[in-house]
């Protein structure tokens, strides 16, 4: 009799699913044709990416995510295998501990990541190991949509317009069977030995409530969506007070689903009647589609501005606004409301998002970059490609980025896009009693009607920072001294 034949190793990564995952059905096809079968493992890499390390938002996204997966895996008689260290490192030991000689994965496109594959394949290669790296995370992989000359696009219409008239009607692969897995081949870390939960800050009851990590999550989300929020979606998305928006962005970057089980799910609902709203909802996963693609041509946009002139944009190393900015205490309540939200959820609603994002750019002069690791470190959708290109394309700087001179006046987009207040109430609790014409601008409430509110503005809820007005002077005036090539960047 002879030893069953070493089990093919699968690396999960940002793709922790089962279905339509093409670098895991190719490793389970591998095993099958050679009598084995795939041992699947997932590496808690504290050597990258560095400076984007997870967040406590990720980091307790990605545990229970990997509790959901390792149940799937388990239900099919298999065993999810965690191991810590550099992921190269840790690879080559579970092949030295199987005998495995083949690795497979799906490709990342973040650069630490586009290098850490480089740097698993070399170790690998030295141990006679082949990795096999195969597309699963987007629609099109970088490089598969270019424009008439064979570069990269930089403007989005002419990008989704292209992607638009390509996109997959093929049938979505299926998972594994069962028996693809191998179980009890080598041992991994408990889960109370992962060190994924936070140690000192808790989760807010709101943030449980609204979050279920996993592929099951990420099919519920995404049909509860399809029932309740489709139908409207183009106008409704940009209001934060109604449950106009799929909220699937996390499910999204940590793989639990696939940009083509989204659109397989939309296309079995039947949402013909509904074109319009369809076609918005394809177009802002066109947008993630879209940074990804950047990302991966431009891969230093993750930190430094796509607009070379930008790098001379005479920013603000305003600690005390950008504080009162991630305490959500600027004294104007959309904002306030949108960094509250962030701060108890690890979500913004993305209207906001941009409002937010203005403001600390625009109003403040403070660094696109800081805002950027702010949302990174507390989104629990934190995507480098869509943070970063989101950012810089409210600051103006980024790939068709919205003009600088765009500057958000924070009073009409809330009275705009929630002219109720309901989102305020919501997460500004201390103004709940004011009426809407002045809950966006409680300073210009008779102080007599606001103390008949129990609201003292100063003691009770903050003065605004800064004057508008005088702030977009100095935006402005700032656009014009980075256009001149005098000024320093204070991102560091």
């Amino acid at each position: 009799m002879t030893d069953k034949p070493a089990p093919v190793l699968y690396w999960f990564r940002q793709d922790l699913r089962l279905a339509d995952l093409p670098a895991l059905n190719a490793a389970a096809q591998a095993a099958a044709d050679s009598g084995t079968t795939v041992l699947p493992c997932f590496i808690l890499d504290d050597a990258s990416p560095g400076e984007w390390a997870l967040g406590e938002a990720s980091q307790w996204w990605l545990h229970h995510s990997l509790l959901s997966l390792a149940e799937q895996i388990t239900a099919k008689g298999g065993e999810l295998v965690v191991r810590r260290g550099r992921s190269d490192e840790a690879l080559a030991q579970l092949a030295s501990e199987t005998g495995a000689g083949r690795v497979y994965c799906s490709q990342a496109y973040e650069p630490w990541n586009r290098e850490l594959e480089a740097r698993v394949g070399k170790q690998l290669e030295a141990q006679d190991v082949s990795l096999h790296t195969l597309p699963g995370a987007l629609l099109f992989a970088p490089g598969d949509i270019l424009n008439q000359s064979g570069e990269a696009f930089k403007v989005f219409t002419p990008f989704w317009r292209r992607c638009r008239s390509q996109l997959p009607t093929d049938k979505l692969a299926q998972p594994p069977g069962d028996g693809a897995f191998a179980a009890g081949v080598v041992s991994g870390l408990a889960t109370d030995d992962w060190d994924l939960l936070p140690k000192q800050w808790q989760p807010s009851p709101e943030w449980q409530d609204m979050w279920s990590p996993g592929t099951s999550g990420a099919a519920r989300a995404l049909e509860t969506f399809i029932e309740r929020a489709l139908e409207g979606y183009r106008d409704d998305r940009d209001k934060p007070g109604v449950a106009g928006t799929s909220r699937l962005s996390p499910h999204l970057h940590w793989g639990e689903i696939s940009p083509r089980q989204v659109l397989a799910t939309l296309r079995a609902a039947g949402t013909d009647d509904l074109e319009d709203d369809r076609e918005k909802f394809l177009a802002e996963l066109g947008w993630r589609e879209f940074n990804q693609h950047l990302l991966y041509h431009f891969p230093h946009i993750d930190a430094q501005p796509f607009k070379d002139d930008f790098r001379n944009m005479p920013w603000q190393a305003n600690e005390e606004g950008y504080r009162a900015w991630c305490q959500g205490r600027t004294g104007y309540p959309i904002v306030d409301a949108g960094m509250r939200e962030l701060w108890q959820t690890g979500f913004m609603h993305n209207r906001v998002r941009m409002i937010c994002a203005s403001f600390l750019t625009k109003h403040l002069l403070v660094p696109w970059q800081w805002g950027a690791k702010w949302f990174w470190d507390t989104l629990v959708d934190a995507d480098l490609a869509n943070n970063s290109g989101g950012w810089q394309w409210v600051a103006g700087c980024g790939a068709d980025a919205s003009p600088w001179f765009r500057i958000f006046n924070p009073v009409l987009q809330g009275k705009k896009f929630d002219p109720d207040g309901d989102y305020v109430r919501r997460w500004v609790p201390e103004l709940a009693a004011l009426p809407a014409r002045h809950i966006h601008d409680p300073w210009d409430m008779p102080p007599m009607l606001l103390a008949a509110e129990g609201v003292e503005l100063g003691a009770d809820y903050p003065h605004p920072i800064v004057d508008h007005k005088e702030a977009r002077e100095m935006a402005l005036a700032a656009y014009q001294e980075r256009s001149a090539g005098t000024g320093s960047e204070a991102a560091g």
